[in-house]
């Protein structure tokens, strides 16, 4: 615990990525996106009053050039308080080269050694708001889960919608909530902002089933803890060298189901995210004429419990965080 509220401080980093991967929206370039939210963050991070680890990152150190796995990032000063950080500048980098919708840039930050150091590999996930807690169960099917959380939500089944990411290895959940009922919508990338939407009654989605990316999987359970909801996942690796690097991260029960408190092991975490375009949650980056740009972000610390919305209009003439 800390008393350092860097909760602006950390939507300025969100802000940034987000300002700088919208300039390459729909122009078919996403490595030059991604690039260009790393450069962004990487900026910001030099204002922000912290002792930072990167924790999840980009990659190693010889596969990114910053944002790496146990980068230092942060003022640094020895006062500061020591943190653990998990980013993701880009979260869609697929969608925004078409300029799709759900593309953002996230973060969540921590004490020192409070979130689960996820190595890059799959993982199976379970996402329901507060008003469900309690009426998930990762070991049980499709269908028991649609109905438990119905109930804990007071809804016919009917009612009830189930956000999946469209991929074939998901089919049998897909089928399994339409035959139960339920509703269905289907997203192509970006598990983080529809993990968020999960925990906001007024997005209409109430539970996120499916497996991802387990670096994602980490960031959003910052921000399921954020709003009090629940979340449980499971590691899928898909070979003896993912089992081995799990281990090497410190992972020695790759079939363990952890909730949100293995994932996130800390009552004090932030979570800060931009949209770049179009989401569930919040408006995309719009640019106006003069060079100015207007962000819409949340900003959630789950000691407090606050969940501030954001709208921020940058003069792009003016702003430390843009990138000449």
């Amino acid at each position: 615990m800390f008393d350092v509220d860097i909760s602006m401080d950390l939507v300025r980093v969100t802000e940034a990525a987000a300002i700088e991967s919208s300039k390459y929206m729909g122009r078919g370039d996403k490595m030059a996106a991604d690039q260009a939210a790393v450069d962004g963050m990487e900026k910001a991070f030099k204002f922000m009053p912290v002792r930072g680890t990167v924790v999840i990152g980009e990659g190693e150190l010889d596969e990114a050039p910053m944002l790496y796995i146990g980068q230092k990032l942060g003022v640094g000063k020895e006062y500061m308080p020591e943190m653990d950080i998990a980013v993701d500048p880009l979260d869609g980098t697929i969608l925004i080269a078409k300029g799709l919708p759900n593309a953002v840039a996230v973060i969540a930050m921590g004490p020192k050694g409070s979130l689960l150091h996820a190595p890059d590999m799959y993982m199976k996930k379970i996402v329901v708001g507060p008003q469900a807690k309690g009426a998930i169960d990762i070991n049980k099917s499709p269908k028991e889960n649609i109905i438990s959380v119905a109930k804990a939500l007071r809804k016919d089944v009917s009612e009830l919608t189930v956000i999946v990411q469209e991929r074939e290895r998901h089919d049998f959940i897909i089928d399994a909530a339409r035959e139960v009922g339920a509703r269905v919508k289907l997203f192509g990338e970006g598990d983080v902002a529809a993990a968020l939407a999960c925990g906001f009654e007024d997005t209409g989605i109430d539970i996120l089933m499916g497996i991802g990316g387990a670096p994602e999987g980490v960031i959003a359970a910052a921000a399921i803890k954020c709003m009090g909801g629940e979340m449980q996942a499971q590691l899928v690796p898909h070979s003896q060298a993912e089992i081995d690097r799990c281990q090497k991260m410190g992972i020695n029960d790759v079939d363990k189901v952890l909730g949100i408190d293995d994932l996130v092991r800390s009552d004090d975490v932030f979570f800060a995210a931009t949209a770049i375009t179009e989401c569930d949650l919040l408006k995309g980056i719009v640019f106006s004429k003069d060079e100015w740009a207007t962000t819409h972000s949340v900003i959630m610390r789950s000691k407090t419990g606050t969940i501030r919305f954001v709208e921020a209009k940058h003069d792009l003439n003016k702003s430390k965080l843009v990138i000449e």
